[in-house]
């Protein structure tokens, strides 16, 4: 049993927010999920119903209730269509936490969140000594997208195709900067994320040369951490907390006009789930995270609105269908910045796929829970990118990035995955 007075607060908190659900069933209609499964349990208003009474549901069935909430993928439709604007994704990460609160971390999760994530040193130790020996444990599965798959490893991940990690990571290339305002007048805060500095560090690099060419400044200080999103998805509030803590030591003391980040999921974290999870720290903890979290932007953004990179008229022939990320499209209404940017190369032309803004199924841990569900969801967005025709399917979350390789590269598609800002970064 946790904290009963944390407990007795996120419960509070979560009737509160329950009020608003009308149960007219819109978000049936845009759930990924129920789409493949057509379980009223598996949609945010089965998932609300379930929870009115929560402090009952966890006296007599705590875990049945974990198992059906744990069966969302957090993308937000559902949130991003509510006509009542009830905000089911925060519901769900309450009621997540609520439901850890009362029972605990299994000793896996604890291991890896509270052991490992929440130790930047040694989980980036571990890390790189997987990149080390990775080989030993995959064999290549497609020589176009560079993906393996693990046959020793099947119980756990399937048959997926992955992404090898990074033989070496963004941060020992990058461990430290701080260059001043130049020619643009801006200088920004640089916050990569895990799967830049991992598996994408093509992205940080396109990153920093989009900023040195137009003459921004660039404070990336090291040993930062997880954004606390795997953590909090399984109601860890005390890691999540934990790495928030770190991160804001990170780039305290230090001046800056804009934090960007170019993962959809970190940026989503960081602008809006900090404060939101924040109410139980203390009056300055709760101001600091409400100033840092005011400046946090995605790259896409930044580069168009604050830096004004316009786009052109395409010279190439080449192609580029976009797919919008969930907690970038949804959670903060960003779509037309990343097109921009892509067309602001010269190089390349959009070409639309249909339900862009659908999600790929990736959901984070969601992937490795349900793969089977994540898979049926993945092939759509698969086959819209197949039947767009064009050569790059671009997005602005590597995440995402993750999902959509194993989904072509398991179907042999010749279709390159990239991210929006290395597209940009092309042509400079």
């Amino acid at each position: 049993m946790g904290d009963l007075k944390r407990l007795h607060t996120l419960l509070k908190e979560i009737d509160d927010m329950l009020a608003g659900c009308m149960r007219c069933g819109m978000c049936q209609s845009v759930c990924p999920v129920f789409a493949q499964t057509l379980n009223e349990g598996d949609v945010a208003r089965g998932k609300i119903a379930l929870l009115d009474g929560l402090s009952h549901q966890l006296i007599h069935d705590a875990e049945g209730v974990k198992c059906k909430l744990e069966k969302c993928l957090l993308c937000g439709s559902c949130s991003a269509n509510c006509p009542s604007g009830v905000k089911a994704t925060d519901i769900f990460l309450k009621a997540r936490a609520a439901l850890t609160e009362y029972s605990g971390l299994s000793p896996v999760k604890k291991a890896i969140f509270r052991g490992t994530l929440t130790h930047p040193e040694l989980f980036n130790r571990l890390v790189d000594m997987g990149s080390k020996f990775q080989g030993i444990m995959t064999k290549k599965a497609n020589a176009y997208h560079g993906t393996s798959c693990a046959p020793m490893l099947s119980a756990i991940l399937g048959n997926r195709h992955i992404v090898p990690l990074a033989a070496k990571p963004f941060r020992k290339d990058h461990p430290f900067l701080d260059t001043p305002a130049g020619s643009s007048g801006l200088r920004v805060a640089f916050y990569p994320g895990c799967l830049v500095d991992k598996m994408y560090t093509g992205i940080g690099e396109a990153v920093l040369k989009a900023l040195k060419h137009h003459g921004v400044g660039v404070f990336l200080p090291e040993n930062q951490a997880c954004c606390g999103m795997p953590a909090l998805a399984s109601g860890d509030t005390k890691s999540f907390e934990k790495l928030l803590r770190h991160n804001l030591d990170c780039f305290s003391g230090k001046s800056f006009d804009v934090l960007v980040t170019p993962c959809a999921t970190c940026t989503a974290t960081l602008k809006k789930v900090w404060p939101m999870m924040a109410e139980n720290l203390g009056m300055k903890e709760r101001r600091d995270i409400e100033a840092f979290s005011a400046k946090v932007m995605d790259i896409n953004q930044f580069l168009v609105d604050k830096v004004g990179v316009r786009a052109k008229e395409a010279t190439g022939k080449e192609a580029v269908t976009f797919h919008d990320p969930c907690h970038l499209g949804k959670s903060l209404g960003v779509f037309s910045q990343p097109r921009a940017l892509i067309q602001a190369s010269g190089k390349y032309s959009i070409k639309e796929m249909k339900d862009a803004n659908t999600c790929c199924g990736s959901g984070g841990s969601f992937n490795l829970q349900h793969y089977e569900t994540s898979t049926q969801i993945g092939q759509k967005k698969r086959d819209n990118i197949v039947a767009s025709q064009a050569a790059i399917v671009a997005t602005g979350c590597p995440a995402c990035m993750m999902q959509l390789t194993d989904m072509l590269s398991r179907k042999g598609d010749a279709v390159r995955v990239k991210h929006s800002i290395e597209l940009y970064a092309e042509g400079l």
